[in-house]
């Protein structure tokens, strides 16, 4: 997977852009670490998952958007979102 130029979410890997990629804080300011699809209203929208719930919901993305297989997709993000701030200490990423 190649690491996105620019801001991208620490629990996804989404690039955030725009200004409307971004998450918001509880005062509806920006947050400048999560996309608007993870972080709202200063609180992550799937607070309950885990980073193989990440990784699987992404690769369906992933194998939607760009052309490649979803096994291929779950490889690439196996090795790239536990590194993000969200993920980094979670052990297990099957």
């Amino acid at each position: 997977m190649q690491i996105p130029q620019g801001p991208c979410c620490q629990s996804c890997a989404m690039p955030m852009n725009a200004p409307e990629d971004f998450g918001s804080n509880a005062d509806g300011s920006k947050h400048e670490e999560y996309c608007i699809h993870c972080y709202q209203n200063g609180a992550f929208t799937w607070p309950d998952a885990k980073l193989a719930d990440m990784i699987e919901f992404c690769a369906g993305i992933m194998a939607e958007k760009i052309a490649m297989s979803r096994e291929e997709a779950r490889a690439q993000l196996r090795q790239f979102l536990p590194r993000l701030k969200r993920w980094r200490g979670e052990a297990s990423c099957s």
